[in-house]
């Protein structure tokens, strides 16, 4: 289970976390591991790819303090995903231990679902900012396939 006031990273995903951030001379696209986390998070919902952590990084990145998420707003990204994933309006609760770590396992698990499609998507990349760019355009255009209705008049000349 969660540690309650803290966010975890699996020990197999912490290089990957390192090198995706700007920290200690890095040329990462984030500022932050909590950055990362959130990205990734976002990645892995919506993906559904939601991976329980396994063996949890002792050392960089720790577990980061919750108070480090909420000073950049992404405490209500965490609660989003939780209720999002559950459906019960109580996970929502700031004064239950409870909820909190229901929360933060949600969020753990989905932003460690993320890093695996991250780390699949930049094997072999020399630089994380341009592929992780090539990605989310690629994404888009997908999307935007997608939604495109068939228009017959795409293929007719204007002559």
């Amino acid at each position: 289970m969660a540690e309650t006031g803290r966010i975890r990273v699996a020990k197999d995903k912490a290089d990957l976390v390192k090198g995706l951030t700007s920290t200690d001379g890095g040329n990462g696209p984030f500022q932050t591991f909590a950055d990362v986390i959130v990205f990734a998070a976002a990645l892995g919902v919506k993906h559904n790819k939601r991976v329980p952590l396994g063996e949890i990084s002792k050392r960089e990145p720790a577990p980061i303090r919750l108070e480090i998420f909420a000073t950049m707003g992404y405490d209500n990204i965490i609660k989003l995903i939780g209720f999002t994933e559950n459906q019960d309006i109580r996970i929502l609760s700031p004064n239950e231990e409870e909820y909190e770590k229901q929360r933060n396992e949600i969020f753990e698990e989905y932003a460690n679902g993320g890093l695996e499609i991250l780390g699949i998507e930049l094997r072999g990349s020399v630089d994380y900012t341009d592929r992780i760019l090539l990605y989310l355009i690629s994404d888009k255009q997908n999307i935007n396939q997608e939604n495109e209705d068939f228009d017959l008049r795409k293929f007719l000349s204007s002559t």
